[in-house]
């Protein structure tokens, strides 16, 4: 077997990602060597290879479904928003500067074309099949002129490809059929046909559906994915949930001790890595949400202010919101807050920002004794080490560099009293630690909360990667699925009016 397909969405969101991971999944599971690749991600939500390349957090779990460490070429271009009207780029896992939304579709994202179809070349000649992942959706005709991720891509790489579309959204069909409609004949020639995703009910009653797509557009439907709880891991584009609804979806055990464990995280601006809680979501006992009031922090046993993108515009909302005051208050009471990346930054005494928001000195909350510079290059890492007598693993993404004078060394960063705050994401992944950490905070909190003793989550991760190469093995047509990654789109696929427009 050798060749590829292209997952592309009728819109951003409609479960690419997830349906790219699990096919990878279900392709390794039959033997197939295989990667994931996505030639341009729009995303807050990054990771840290082994190399010390910045990549999609979606590809990063994309590579794990293949059973394979992820690497650079797998998300050449990386777009981090930092605002409405700009975002950084990451070529090849480093920074190469802030680009306007005008500056890059005016010429620049055409410029990355040879580079992305160079790394899809140097995968497609390593593994017996690529899956990649498209982007938004193929038919922004505004777009497609620069397009290198859509059918920019299907097109000069050769890949077939094929639609998915969240039923649960409404308006399926319409989308199919209009997103086929307003291509070219050359990249409708491309598109293969359709996947069904987020189905609830009687799949019969959607047949008659399908059959008449079939006839408008003569493409067929390649499955139809049921709606299934908890399968939303490592979003690419925002919260899986609303403001204040609760992180995890799926059932867990109810706690070991007799209290639970609320856990509350600010919802600041360009939040950025908010997966670093889902694995305190994962622990039995333990709820998470995320907030925007300072009423909302007072029943909370441990208050997160997370990583984001623009550390001093998440520091003004804060103080804006009456969030900052409340935070200072827990602090000085010994209540446990938890500062990741920006938000130890926000937590120390001192900002000095030429980089990111370029505002110079910015007064931080205090609460720690960091003082902390931007830097013009990112810090890019994968540390390990050990705190509260366990062993952990994180990785690094941030241009601020902080100066610690003081408190206890935690993680690369401090502690102070019940304040804590490190520069490491993933740390929470360690299960040793985890339980540690949450152990000191049910304590500060007077909570009777018991850690589980075997909650792993690296293997919650593996079963979740499972289910959705679960979902593709008995819900999607594998033999027709198989035949198109191998050969290609099938020939004579007919053109649907009205086509692209001049």
């Amino acid at each position: 077997m050798s060749g590829g397909l292209l997952v592309a969405g009728t819109t951003s969101d409609a479960g690419k990602s997830v349906v790219t991971a699990g096919i990878c999944r279900w392709l390794v599971r039959q033997g197939v060597k295989v990667a994931p690749f996505k030639a341009q991600n729009m995303s807050l939500n990054s990771f840290v290879t082994t190399e010390g390349a910045e990549i999609g957090r979606a590809q990063a779990m994309q590579a794990q479904a293949c059973r394979i460490e992820p690497t650079a070429l797998m998300n050449p271009v990386l777009l981090k928003p930092g605002g409405e009207q700009s975002s950084q780029v990451v070529l090849l896992g480093k920074p190469v500067g802030e680009l306007s939304a005008r500056g890059y579709h005016g010429g620049r994202q055409q410029q990355l074309l040879g580079t992305v179809l160079d790394c899809l070349e140097q995968l497609r000649g390593t593994y017996d099949a690529v899956i990649c992942e498209g982007a938004g959706s193929p038919a922004e005709i505004n777009l497609r002129r620069t397009d290198i991720v859509n059918m920019g891509i299907a097109r000069n790489a050769g890949l077939p490809v094929l639609v998915v579309g969240d039923i649960d959204r409404g308006g399926v069909f319409a989308s199919f059929f209009g997103t086929v409609a307003l291509l070219s004949p050359e990249d409708q020639a491309c598109v293969a046909g359709f996947l069904v995703n987020k189905f609830r009910g009687d799949v019969s009653l959607l047949e008659p559906g399908l059959d008449m797509l079939h006839g408008l557009t003569g493409r067929k439907t390649y499955g139809v994915l049921p709606f299934r709880h908890g399968l939303g891991i490592d979003e690419e584009d925002g919260l899986r949930v609303s403001l204040r609804g609760a992180v995890r979806e799926s059932v867990v055990a109810p706690p070991l001790g007799e209290d639970v464990l609320r856990v509350a995280v600010c919802a600041v601006p360009l939040m950025s890595n908010f997966t670093d809680v889902d694995a305190l979501a994962a622990e039995p006992g333990v709820v998470v949400r995320f907030v925007d009031r300072p009423e909302e922090l007072s029943d909370a046993d441990l208050v997160i202010v997370p990583g984001t993108r623009g550390t001093v515009r998440a520091l003004e909302w804060l103080r804006e919101r009456g969030l900052a005051d409340a935070l200072v208050r827990r602090a000085a009471e010994q209540r446990p807050v938890l500062g990741i990346c920006g938000g130890f930054q926000i937590l120390g005494e001192h900002i000095e920002d030429d980089v990111e928001s370029r505002r110079g000195q910015v007064d931080g909350l205090g609460i720690l004794p960091v003082r902390v510079r931007f830097a013009r290059e990112k810090t890019l890492t994968r540390p390990s080490g050990e705190a509260l007598g366990e062993r952990v693993e994180g990785y690094e993404i941030h241009h601020g560099v902080a100066d610690v004078t003081g408190g206890i060394p935690f993680l690369d960063g401090c502690r102070v009293g019940q304040s804590w705050g490190t520069h490491w994401h993933g740390s929470l992944e360690s299960d040793g630690f985890r339980r540690a950490f949450l152990r000191e905070v049910a304590a500060a909190a007077g909570r009777r909360f018991v850690p589980a003793p075997d909650t792993s989550f690296a293997a919650l991760r593996e079963e979740q990667l499972d289910r959705l190469g679960d979902l593709i093995e008995q819900h999607a047509d594998t033999d027709a699925l198989w035949r198109l990654i191998e050969s290609g789109a099938p020939q004579g696929l007919p053109f649907i009016p009205p086509g692209a427009p001049a």
